[in-house]
């Protein structure tokens, strides 16, 4: 085979004009329902970290307020707020998940028909 014209065909492919198919607005509705969950649970996932962080950075006298008894009280609360965070992370994540699975349903159920449909004929 002629690596030369795969080459050219390929990066002609890359400028051409691109027709939306219905295919690709199945991939980007889907997209649309995972996306938000998954970066709300990143997010929130690595501020409950650092507070957790914070916490045990207080805790072990890495940071000090004045009081090593109140310092480590502070530490105590804000490493639990964080475990707490941490800990329903994943059932939020799930329940935007599922929320926008409902919501985007009906629309991807009648494209992926119509693409199934399109297939068969």
């Amino acid at each position: 085979m002629n690596t030369d014209k795969i080459y050219a065909e390929s990066i002609a492919n890359e400028y051409s004009v691109k027709k939306s198919s219905k295919v690709v607005q199945l991939k980007k509705l889907d997209r649309k329902v995972k996306n938000f969950p998954s970066i709300f649970a990143y997010t929130f996932g690595i501020i409950s970290a650092l507070i957790m962080g914070t916490g045990m950075s207080l805790c072990l006298g890495s940071i000090s307020l004045g009081s090593t008894v109140a310092t480590m009280a502070v530490g105590i609360v804000l490493g639990v707020v964080g475990l707490v965070g941490a800990g329903v992370n994943y059932p939020i994540y799930k329940k935007l998940l599922s929320s926008r699975k409902e919501k985007y349903a009906g629309d991807i159920i009648a494209l992926a028909k119509e693409i199934t449909e399109e297939e068969n004929n």
